[in-house]
């Protein structure tokens, strides 16, 4: 079975650094006031769709783009960036308890239209509370779960295109429709670690994403999630997140990991971490115990580094090596029964011809992957570092790089 590939947009910035386009100025908590960090790409629509483009023509199949206050909205920027590509779908992250049901089902059945079918959806139920008050809401960890529920009840129920009605804890629906269903539906993608999202995922999922976490912590967790979908009489697919960092050779991949650890001070480090154990989410607590803020011993796992997750929240680990071990790890997950791989690295443009120009045509080689385009998309440049011409000859310029 051929595994699905997406990359990501980096709407939050992007750059040689892990750090974001924001550092936090009170002690690394995320409340109010943020300054800008220099050398950072902002994300403008031209930058984006640089690397929209890049991943259509490299045969990505989707782009996951984040939800939260440090990106733009998810739904806007990709429903412009549809215009720029022609095949490439939009993993679209939106918060649940921030939209009525039945608008973001008339919303995604727009967007289906509009982009001819193009959209997928990634609810993201939040583990920060000091983020999601910052929206408004003021449940808690379990109670965000549970309005999830309910939530994907009613979008599925809507969905159907008939008058629906719902009467739960958090939403009360009457007649509840979208008069044009979407076609196709969207697939939802699902993620999270805790007993609260289990359920929730077992019953509504139709891909369920994990964290880069080893190979074996990631079978558990598949298997936990496949016997609670089976009790529901439901088949849930598998996802996992993950950085990537591939290289002609080995040597080449970990000097460049390296280098992005030496952009960080033990103050960065300090400052990320204690903001990042204060976050409710089960999946966060997991990635910051694969390192425990040291950065000795990284290498949790053959090829697989959480150096990522000593600055940055979410998906902490990276596969670093050469193009043929990024593919045999990536072999090694999907015989656990991963099939979507969304992949990210930085800077997001070049990373994404780094892996799609070798990572790619090993995948194929060994029957895991239908598609890879014969030749490099035109106007955006190649991962080997040649310069890059725009479409008539003009010099390619990246918004904001360095």
């Amino acid at each position: 079975m051929s595994v699905h590939l997406h990359w990501f947009l980096p709407t939050g910035g992007d750059g040689r650094t892990l750090v974001d386009r924001h550092a936090y100025t009170d002690g690394g908590v995320k409340r109010s006031r943020v300054t800008p960090v220099s050398g950072v790409r902002a994300p403008d629509v031209d930058y984006l769709a640089q690397i929209a483009r890049a991943a259509d023509g490299l045969g990505f199949e989707a782009v996951l783009t984040p939800t939260g206050t440090w990106c733009e909205d998810a739904w806007l920027t990709t429903v412009a960036l549809s215009q720029h590509t022609e095949r490439l779908k939009f993993l679209v992250a939106f918060r649940p308890g921030v939209v009525s049901p039945v608008l973001a089902a008339q919303m995604a059945a727009t967007y289906q239209r509009i982009t001819r079918g193009r959209l997928l959806l990634n609810v993201v139920t939040g583990g920060d509370s000091v983020e999601q008050r910052r929206f408004g809401d003021h449940l808690d960890h379990d109670a965000r779960y549970a309005r999830t529920d309910e939530f994907l009840s009613v979008v599925r129920g809507v969905w159907g295109g008939r008058p629906f009605d719902f009467d739960g804890e958090h939403y009360r629906v009457e007649g509840g429709l979208t008069a044009l269903p979407p076609d196709p539906v969207p697939q939802i993608f699902f993620g999270g670690s805790s007993p609260a999202a289990g359920p929730v995922a077992a019953r509504h999922a139709d891909v369920y994403l994990t964290w880069g976490e080893p190979p074996a912590q990631v079978r558990a967790k598949t298997d936990w999630i496949r016997g609670l979908a089976e009790a529901e009489g439901r088949t849930v697919r598998f996802g996992i997140r993950l950085h990537v960092i591939s290289r002609d050779s080995a040597k080449e991949a970990w000097a460049t990991a390296e280098r992005l650890l030496d952009d960080l001070d033990e103050d960065t480090v300090t400052a990320a971490q204690e903001a990042l154990g204060r976050s409710e989410s089960v999946g966060q607590q997991r990635m910051l115990a694969l390192h425990g803020g040291s950065r000795d011993g990284l290498e949790i796992s053959p090829n697989l580094w959480a150096g990522v997750g000593l600055v940055r929240g979410g998906a902490g680990t990276a596969l670093v090596g050469s193009h043929a071990e990024v593919a045999d790890r990536i072999e090694e997950y999907h015989a656990l029964g991963i099939d979507h791989f969304v992949l990210s690295g930085y800077p997001h443009l070049e990373e994404a011809y780094w892996f799609g120009e070798g990572v790619m045509p090993e995948l194929a080689a060994r029957g895991l992957l239908e598609r890879v385009p014969t030749a490099p998309l035109a106007g955006v440049p190649a991962a080997n570092g040649r310069p890059a011409s725009a479409p008539g000859g003009a010099p390619l310029l990246l918004s904001g790089g360095r």
